[in-house]
């Protein structure tokens, strides 16, 4: 049977995302980020099934901030892709909440905003980065990013990238990762589309499914 994880204690997370999460007020893991926790963290591709507001954004950040722990080398060891701009920020802003006591640098790339800017910051150093798929190709062929340190990919809100025609970018950032890295794709349906996305991506995902709240 499958641990599921009744309280954050119980994942035994670092000292520093513990004391983030005590003085945020949360106290529960939401199912999915319960359920997603000891697969992310055993290093499994996984596909998450999850509606908004279900907690799935912690789900992903607390296992990849937890191994990430503190900062190290100057490229991303993990990049979260979405399809916005809107959830380019809301991701940042909940990753930098949790990492408050962590030595850790969060940076977040999306289009219709100063190029420059964004690369200059990445190239003073990142550690998770997060990123529209479109910005995230214009920067890695300039050559100021480099993706061949990244660790985990996380692809969230598949089911709105494939709506938005993402996957001939999903298809070249993926090719420009090491061949040994993790996948996590996260959805609110898994379609026809999804499970195209997955079946190319992932390989012998575990599956994670919420009943909407």
């Amino acid at each position: 049977m499958k641990q599921k994880h009744t309280s954050f204690e119980s994942m035994k997370l670092n000292k520093s995302l513990s004391k983030s999460l005590v003085e945020n007020g949360y106290e529960t893991p939401t199912p999915i980020q319960s359920a997603s926790y000891n697969p992310i963290r055993s290093g499994k591709d996984l596909i998450g099934i999850a509606q908004t507001g279900t907690g799935k954004t912690f789900a992903y950040l607390l296992p990849i901030l937890n191994a990430l722990h503190y900062s190290q080398g100057s490229m991303p060891r993990a990049l979260v892709l979405v399809p916005t701009r809107e959830l380019v920020l809301q991701v940042v802003e909940a990753a930098e909440l949790l990492a408050t006591y962590c030595d850790l640098r969060v940076q977040g790339i999306y289009g219709g905003t100063n190029i420059r800017t964004q690369s200059a910051r990445i190239a003073e150093g990142v550690d998770l980065l997060v990123a529209t798929p479109g910005r995230c190709m214009d920067i890695y062929f300039s050559r100021v990013l480099r993706l061949g340190n990244v660790k985990t990919l996380v692809i969230d809100e598949a089911d709105r990238m494939m709506d938005l025609g993402f996957m001939p970018q999903l298809q070249t950032i993926h090719s420009a990762l090491p061949a040994n890295h993790q996948n996590l794709m996260f959805t609110a349906t898994f379609s026809y589309e999804t499970v195209t996305l997955s079946e190319e991506f992932l390989v012998d995902p575990q599956r994670v499914e919420v009943a909407p709240q």
